[in-house]
């Protein structure tokens, strides 16, 4: 028998180049954006809403209403190796970056 599996409100925003889903209460790690810890934050750009398992909105290009966040955090990604090699030359190069991030908690889909 199939699961019944209830059904969450879900959003896809923009911000910082790259789009993410939003369910309420969930937390994502976005791009590094500006502000506090607990301030709160509003993504304009969204391009996807479903609102229940009949409604569903898409934008043309973007929907009005925005989705509402609030800053949780500011930390960094895991670390990513850069290492350049060049063979008979001596030549080595190790890099390592940690991208900025800001993890936000999802709190309403208008």
């Amino acid at each position: 028998m199939a699961e019944i599996t209830e059904f969450k409100r879900y959003a896809i925003f923009q911000s910082g180049g790259k789009q993410y889903q939003a369910i309420e209460g969930q937390t994502i790690g976005l791009e590094k954006l500006e502000g506090q810890a607990g301030d709160t934050v509003e993504f304009s750009d969204v391009f996807f809403r479903k609102l229940d398992e009949n409604n569903m909105e898409i934008g043309q290009p973007v929907l009005a209403g925005p989705v509402k966040a609030s800053i949780v955090k500011h930390t960094q990604g895991p670390k990513i190796i850069i290492f350049k090699f060049k063979r008979r030359q001596k030549s080595r190069v190790k890099k390592g970056h940690r991208q900025p991030i800001t993890v936000v908690r999802i709190e309403s889909i208008a």
